[in-house]
């Protein structure tokens, strides 16, 4: 029985100070969750409600596909994370027993699922297997921000398969996306399937399932039948107007003249027509410099693909002993191997006549109708992030930000293969396991509806993942007949199966009403004095519908049919 009087239900009119998402601001303020320290979180009972209805939705379509639910401890040796090779990962919370043993909190559990399966799996007959839990996440979070969304402890759906052979994986990697489709459907979010980046998981494929909203962290490049993350995306670039080029390149003076902006409006070019200059160092200690048109950004996530490992920015020092003074760095002359963005690269083997401008290795100077090939040498590579503008197949890409609520990756023998996960084939042969992993954030999944959804008033549920079905306002005081109306038709809504919050508090409508709103329930149910007297009850539905009235008599079954409609 879920009554507010006696229910831990803490609503504010405030929302904190440092909120800026919605979903921040509207999940305390409704009364969901609580701070308890940087990134550390309690889900209230309401609160846990909508991540428990997430999570079953998700335990449900992982069921239809063969997974196997378990749980995996988050407090871990730290061997077998040395073993996979991301012991090094910053992220992760490492520790000491008091026996001095090296011991880790898990981010994620693909070491403990394969140490499981190396221990277990010894023929090709005992393959293939999909085994998933629900369990607690930490993780070193640098910048806890926008409520649940970035935090450093959380629950996640982990899922992982192991399969024979790169055919079983696809297989298993295709189930997963089949039931992720289904789990964003059923969550009532509007969502993306997306490529994307493998990043410390590893691995040779990705995919992330983003919800687009404004408070989103990630951004993704969407074209009629494409769809990525900006981290990986690829796309042609705007063409861009060239001027002349010269043989050989021309100085020009440009005292103080540092910025892509400054230069281009001096020199009457478009931005694109500037090639400008990223130098790195490398984990060996040697430079490379790196060329992207004027109008682009470089990409970190393809320029570590492109490099095969970790780099950081020159610092002034080091560009200024091997190369030249920053603000005016250039490829002609420079000394250290040069990367330079495809977009450049394409468009001057396309058309050799016209030149860039590009910084001279000296003070205050440019020069103009730099050609790439003829005037340096390079190794082309895709190391930009694209923009609004740039086409896929001809069509126009649009950036949306998004959270990314879900995840799978193509493994391999990224993890079987150091973990020592292996089976005899049918030949006697050692094989290695290949694996797939996939993660889901119930979490994300709850902030994503709120940011999707809510209005002015407060939080709009989808009907799947609502805290309650229906909100239930009595209006009358104790003893009142629309107070005895109230408690039976909260009865009979009950025993249809429905998950009523019951408002039984001694307080006025508004307050009522504004923490019905507040709390989005997709439909309230209001018995009053007045309605009593009409011989009617008021169903005012939380989102797209005005509001409507039904006959007290058979009252509880009208309603249960107008909230079926509701999606």
């Amino acid at each position: 029985m879920t009554r507010l009087s006696t229910y831990f239900l803490p609503t504010e009119r405030e929302a904190p100070a440092d909120a800026e998402a919605i979903s921040h601001k509207l999940m305390v303020r409704a009364g969901l969750i609580r701070q308890l320290g940087s990134g550390l979180w309690t889900w209230l009972p309401a609160g846990w409600r909508v991540h428990q209805r997430i999570v079953q939705i998700v335990r449900e379509e992982m069921d239809a596909i063969g997974g196997q639910e378990m749980l995996m401890p988050v407090l871990q040796p730290a061997e077998p994370w040395r073993r996979s090779g991301r012991y090094p990962i910053e992220e992760l919370f490492k520790l000491s027993d008091r026996r001095g043993a090296e011991m880790v909190l898990a981010i994620s559990h693909e070491e403990t699922a394969t140490v499981h399966v190396a221990a277990a799996v010894r023929s090709y007959r005992d393959l293939p297997l999909i085994l998933y839990h629900f369990q607690i996440k930490e993780r070193d979070e640098p910048r806890p921000r926008a409520g649940v969304l970035r935090t450093r402890e959380f629950i996640m759906k982990d899922s992982y398969t192991f399969d024979r052979d790169a055919e079983g994986l696809e297989a298993a990697y295709g189930r997963h996306v089949r039931a992720y489709d289904r789990i964003m459907d059923r969550c009532g979010l509007e969502w993306y399937r997306v490529q994307a980046d493998v990043g410390v998981m590893g691995g040779f494929g990705a995919h992330e399932y983003m919800a687009p909203c404004p408070a989103g962290e990630n951004e993704v490049a969407l074209a009629p039948g494409y769809a990525a993350n900006v981290e990986v995306a690829r796309s042609q670039a705007r063409p861009v107007q060239l001027p002349p080029a010269h043989e050989p390149p021309v100085e020009v003076a440009t005292p103080g003249l540092t910025t892509v902006e400054q230069v281009a409006g001096a020199l009457g070019v478009d931005p694109g027509a500037l090639l400008k200059a990223y130098p790195v160092v490398l984990d060996d200690g040697s430079m490379k410099l790196v060329l992207v048109r004027g109008d682009h950004r470089v990409n970190e996530v393809k320029l570590a693909a492109t490099l095969g490992g970790a780099f950081r920015p020159a610092r002034n020092d080091e560009v200024l002993d091997r190369v030249g003074p920053a603000g005016f760095l250039g490829p002609v002359g420079a000394q250290v191997p040069i990367v330079l963005d495809e977009a450049v690269a394409v468009a001057a083997a396309a058309d050799g006549a016209g030149g860039y401008v590009t910084g001279a290795n000296r003070p205050d100077t440019h020069l103009r109708g730099v050609q790439p090939g003829r005037d340096f040498a390079y190794e082309p590579a895709d190391v930009r992030s694209v923009v609004a503008g740039d086409t896929v197949n001809g069509a126009a890409i649009r950036i949306e930000p998004a959270i990314e609520v879900g995840n799978i990756f193509k493994l391999g023998t990224r993890y079987s293969e150091p973990l020592g996960a292996g089976y005899l084939d049918e030949s006697g042969r050692a094989q290695p396991v290949w694996m797939g992993c996939y993660g889901f954030g119930p979490a994300r999944a709850a902030a994503a509806a709120v940011e999707q959804r809510a209005d002015e008033q407060g939080i709009c549920w989808p009907r799947a993942i609502a805290p309650f079905d229906l909100h239930l306002v009595a209006l009358g005081r104790e003893g009142s007949e629309e107070r005895a109306l109230a408690e039976r038709l909260y009865g009979e809504l009950r025993e249809l199966g429905f998950d009523v919050v019951y408002d039984d508090r001694d307080a006025g409508p508004g307050e009522k009403f504004a923490d019905a709103e507040l709390l989005g329930c997709p439909a309230r149910v209001t018995v009053g004095r007045r309605m009593l007297a009409a011989g009617e009850i008021e169903v005012q539905v939380r989102r797209g519908l005005k509001a409507r009235t039904v006959p007290i008599a058979g009252a509880a079954g009208a309603i249960a049919e107008l909230w079926r409609g509701l999606s």
